[in-house]
């Protein structure tokens, strides 16, 4: 496997992934605290230039309770407020019509006071929720097999981790082994702080996946001089490893979004089906790339640019520890 030609499909892909990284989806919350009655939250960030008229959104049988109160938090507007929708939401229609006039999605997580949930996601060619009178569980796998897709595509720092091992394995067969250990360790974690067994401070753990980061760019270094580190050595014992933590970074954003209360299993469940499939085809992306880039024969430019690309991984991960232990205080 030429280690080389991954150097430069990576930079290629990750600058064109940090400017898609950009854009964040619009989040709308909306719980049943009593019969008819529901509190919202709106989560819409700055850079979506999407602007919504929260009193269109629900049918005109709800009513505001209570004021509309907008505040900025991390580069997100949050609105919240409270309704009162005397025949209730089920068999209505929640709509989003500025979503027509951008590209952002947005998810909907509904919950109604008999411990029934829905999740879903609008975009500009489906502005329109109607909430069904039964709960669909193809819904449940379809919504969060695609928010797992979308988190791992969108988590920079978890596929610069995974082409760090990319480049340091030696042949398809470790990759294979490697990847694996890297998705069984992820998948512990993801589920047992998701079903709340265990707990870690999200802020350490970000800061301690940016030093993994860290760690395989000096493997590599390592390696390139011929000593051989116990990455080179046992990649698939070090992305075990680092995958725990890894799959404690994916619980933060599954925690943010929320689970339905009546099939948190099945939505966890589908949350790592999509995890796993962003990852794979991230992975046969690279492969695919970097195999046709060998075909070209661009040896010698690929060998000039490895180095370059080693201590970017090296630089950028470096900035994210010092940034989010700055964050600690």
């Amino acid at each position: 496997m030429n280690k080389i030609i991954f150097s430069l499909v990576a930079f290629i892909l990750f600058t064109t992934h940090l400017v898609a990284d950009e854009i964040k989806m619009a989040y709308l919350q909306v719980d049943e605290h009593k019969k008819d009655n529901f509190s919202v939250i709106l989560k819409v960030p700055i850079k979506t230039n999407l602007t919504i008229q929260a009193e269109y959104i629900f049918p005109n049988s709800c009513k505001k309770t209570s004021q509309l109160n907008r505040e900025l938090i991390n580069k997100s507007y949050l609105y919240n407020w409270n309704l009162s929708c005397k025949e209730g939401l089920v068999g209505k229609n929640i709509e989003i019509n500025n979503l027509k006039k951008v590209s952002t999605d947005l998810l909907l997580q509904l919950n109604l006071h008999n411990n029934i949930s829905y999740t879903a996601i609008l975009s500009s060619k489906e502005t329109i929720y109607r909430v069904p009178t039964e709960l669909s569980l193809v819904e449940v796998m379809s919504t969060y097999s695609f928010l797992g897709i979308e988190h791992i595509l969108q988590g920079f720092d978890h596929l610069l981790f995974v082409f760090a091992l990319l480049l340091i394995v030696k042949n398809i067969r470790q990759l294979i082994w490697t990847i694996t250990a890297f998705t069984l360790a992820h998948s512990i974690t993801l589920g047992g702080a998701s079903l709340g067994f265990i707990s870690l401070p999200s802020k350490p753990i970000e800061a301690v996946i940016a030093l993994s980061i860290l760690f395989l760019a000096i493997e590599i270094l390592h390696q390139r001089k011929g000593i051989n580190g116990i990455t080179s050595r046992f990649p698939w014992l070090v992305s075990f490893i680092f995958g725990l933590l890894h799959g404690f970074g994916f619980a933060g954003a599954l925690t943010e979004i929320g689970l339905p209360e009546q099939s948190i299993t099945l939505a966890l469940l589908f949350f790592n089906v999509g995890v796993e499939i962003g990852q794979l085809l991230f992975v046969s992306v690279v492969l695919f790339i970097g195999f046709a880039l060998k075909k070209l024969n661009q040896n010698s430019l690929l060998e000039k640019s490895q180095l370059f690309v080693i201590y970017a991984i090296g630089s950028l991960s470096s900035f994210w520890f010092i940034q989010r232990v700055v964050s600690f205080f």
